[in-house]
């Protein structure tokens, strides 16, 4: 196991009365294969992994490993999420299926598309499928526009953590809208987590300084030339993002220059 960054990274991350330590939440799909998939879970120290319930077999099929069998027991929350889901009943059915395969597990990402093109959510089709899920005691953590309106409703219904796009899942485009995160975050009252299109360690970097609890990712590791460095480099951003917001940035000061040296005692005659 990876140790601690540095001590004054112990801030925690509280999502629906869980806490942790990292703020790097990573997906398991699309690696070469599961001891990949481990090796880059374990250089990232995530601490929460997604797993998409109708994509991945969990557990071992016709004599070949399951996602659980590469996983140490214990080290990580799952996240069952309804990835590939297009109405909201195939999402509660879905997320409910996921409950009974993890003995009770309660805490999902929700997660309805509005189209295969874009896959971006189906915020009628989200909402009416969290108003279920929440009836049904889950804690759902939901992927969303990056409208702060509908993020408030999501939060008024009981939604544990909001996850508003950077960009469009899997295209690696960073975050195009980072206005309306910061509208987003400066009204939450619970984590915000930027999900999808990320794409390099400075698109987690950027994410964590506009002030998000956390960032969400797959392809971005899974898909770089050496995704088990790519991971690590991510777990550093989200890390040096979360301290830079903590620390707080400089004020700018436009068109012209402060000189950083002294300017009196100087140097006049030799």
């Amino acid at each position: 196991m990876n140790p601690p960054l540095s001590p004054c990274l112990s801030d925690s991350l509280v999502i629906g009365g869980q806490t942790f330590e990292s703020r790097l939440l990573v997906g398991t799909g699309k690696y070469r294969d599961l001891t990949e998939t481990a090796r880059a879970l374990d250089a990232s120290a995530a601490e929460i992994v997604t797993v998409a319930i109708r994509r991945v077999p969990l557990t071992s099929r016709d004599g070949a490993p399951g996602l659980l069998d590469a996983l140490p027991v214990g080290r990580y929350t799952l996240l069952p999420n309804s990835a590939g889901c297009y109405t909201a009943d195939d999402a509660v059915r879905t997320l409910r299926l996921a409950r009974e395969l993890l003995d009770g597990h309660d805490l999902v990402k929700l997660e309805v598309l509005g189209d295969a093109k874009t896959l971006f959510p189906d915020m009628p089709e989200t909402l009416r499928a969290a108003e279920v899920l929440i009836r049904d005691g889950f804690r759902v953590m939901v992927y969303c526009s990056d409208d702060p309106i509908q993020a408030r409703v999501l939060e008024s219904m009981g939604c544990v953590a909001v996850m508003p796009l950077a960009s469009l899942i899997g295209s690696g485009m960073g975050i195009l809208n980072p206005w309306n995160l910061k509208i987003i975050i400066a009204e939450a009252g619970v984590p915000v987590i930027v999900d999808a299109g990320i794409g390099t360690a400075s698109d987690a970097a950027v994410a964590m300084e506009l002030g998000c609890d956390g960032v969400l990712m797959n392809t971005a590791i899974a898909h770089a030339r050496d995704p088990v460095l790519m991971a690590s480099a991510m777990r550093h951003a989200v890390a040096a993002g979360r301290q830079a917001f903590l620390a707080g940035r400089m004020d700018p000061v436009p068109y012209r220059a402060v000189a950083s040296s002294p300017q009196v005692g100087l140097i006049t005659q030799m």
